[in-house]
């Protein structure tokens, strides 16, 4: 196994020292499978220096496991044999503050002679970040969180067989109401200052429409970073929430019928310091540049489901006139479209931006944010242009008006959204091969799990997946 390079070897001892000062005392290794379950590795703190030289050794099975744990063999990976090597990310080492005694770190993948894994989700969207940047683009990106909070149980959590769980939500105000931030006022204070120790820039934190449902907003960045974000948001929400007695879910469908978590990506392009949203006398204000990755993303939206929308619980939260954006169209500052342009306040020096509004939290953000950046980038290099943009609610047009107007239904099943995903040329050479086979292979599975099941039960059984 090739080992890091003599200065990685340094800065690693100098963040194990500072570590120790702090009173660390475990690492949390963390990568993100193809079902979007943040999966571990935890160090000795003191072992740092080994890991950021040689890595710490995980299967490469776990690229074909299902959010049941299930393996689903594709063609390239899904036996016993074989082995990785996890490597922190040393920049991003981070002291949680809602777990005393822990730090956290993403890691990346390489095989055991020091070569980048195929599969390694982290590694693709840097890859993408830099085909972008190729591109003369300065690409940022942000996501928004939306979590349901529970009163935790007195024993242990039910098990995924255990369908009907009646859940005891520990605020009773109204979808937006200032009465659920009294009434979890301590709780949201910790969640805020929790991230802000830890670095991340929270920009907005509310209560939003379903019972005991919450959302935080993050500043963006490189897309990365942002991944890494959302990953560490996740799980410091879940910390928190474990420390005040209660449960959090960010099951895209936590109550079959009810308005479920999104986890909404947000992008924004500039070249040379400038906004490519802020373009003078442009059409909707875009460069032909951002019009065109803007329509590149909108014609792949049918394929990039199977990412952003990952379990047949995704599906159900994928309903019409629910702000979930399950038609292929794009709107200004429209909530109903998929694909969401946010023109900004004029005095907005950093210009607007676009918000793909259908992924949820079951997607792995690596994937997501890897694709996007894939699906935009083909529509740059074919020239690919915008239709016009949908106004009102597409939802409450009749069917012949819908398609008059070219508007049509993304797909409504994990199973037809995997097959857009299959037959996409330009997700599938970006993903390659291994990444590619690997997530079909897990989305096949998951549909298979749930295909005799009704709403409730694909809720219930998933819903403290993520």
């Amino acid at each position: 196994m090739a080992s890091r390079p003599a200065e990685q070897r340094g800065d690693a001892r100098q963040l194990a020292a500072r570590l120790d000062a702090e009173g660390v005392r475990n690492l949390a290794l963390t990568w993100v499978d193809n079902a979007g379950i943040a999966r571990v590795k935890a160090i000795p703190a003191q072992r740092l220096v080994q890991a950021a030289e040689r890595g710490v050794g995980m299967s490469p099975v776990f690229d074909v496991f299902t959010s049941e744990d299930q393996i689903s063999p594709s063609e390239h990976l899904g036996g016993p044999d074989g082995d990785l090597r996890l490597f922190p990310d040393l920049d991003r080492v981070t002291t949680l503050a809602a777990q005393p005694g822990w730090a956290w770190a993403p890691a990346d993948r390489y095989d055991q002679l020091g070569l980048p894994h195929p599969a390694c989700q982290r590694q693709f969207a840097r890859r993408m970040a830099e085909r972008a940047t190729a591109a003369g683009l300065d690409l940022r990106t942000g996501f928004e969180t939306e979590w349901v909070v529970t009163r935790a149980p007195a024993g242990p959590p039910p098990a995924a067989a255990d369908t009907y769980e009646a859940l005891d939500y520990p605020c009773a105000g109204p979808a937006y109401g200032m009465t659920r931030v009294v009434e979890l006022s301590d709780y949201l204070r910790d969640v805020s200052e929790a991230l802000t120790v830890q670095g991340v820039e929270v920009l907005q934190l509310h209560p939003e429409y379903a019972p005991g449902q919450f959302e935080v907003t993050t500043a963006p960045g490189d897309p990365v970073r942002a991944a890494d974000d959302v990953v560490l948001v996740r799980e410091t929400i879940r910390a928190v929430s474990q420390r005040h007695g209660l449960r959090a879910s960010f099951a895209p469908s936590v109550v079959a019928g009810e308005v479920g978590n999104g986890c909404h990506l947000h992008l924004s392009l500039h070249r040379d310091g400038e906004s490519l949203h802020r373009a003078a006398d442009a059409e909707w204000g875009l460069a032909p540049d951002a019009q065109a990755f803007l329509a590149g993303i909108l014609g792949a939206l049918p394929a990039l489901l199977a990412i952003g929308c990952p379990s047949p619980a995704s599906y159900l939260r994928l309903q019409p006139s629910h702000w979930a954006g399950v038609y292929q169209c794009w709107g200004v500052e429209n909530r109903e479209a998929a694909l969401r342009l946010i023109t900004g306040a004029p005095d907005d020096l950093d210009g607007g931006h676009a918000e793909v509004k259908t992924f949820d939290a079951a997607a792995n953000p690596y994937l997501a944010v890897g694709t996007v950046i894939a699906a935009g980038l083909h529509g740059m290099e074919t020239g690919a242009s915008l239709p016009a943009p949908t106004v009102g609610d597409p939802g409450v047009l009749g069917v012949r008006e819908r398609a008059r107007r070219g508007i049509v239904r993304l797909p409504s099943t994990l199973g037809e959204a995997t097959d857009r995903l299959e037959k996409s040329a330009p997700l599938s050479e970006a993903l390659g091969d291994v990444l590619h086979g690997a997530v079909l292979a897990v989305r096949r599975a998951e549909e298979a799990r749930f295909a005799e099941s009704d709403a409730e039960e694909i809720a219930a059984a998933t819903r403290w997946r993520w």
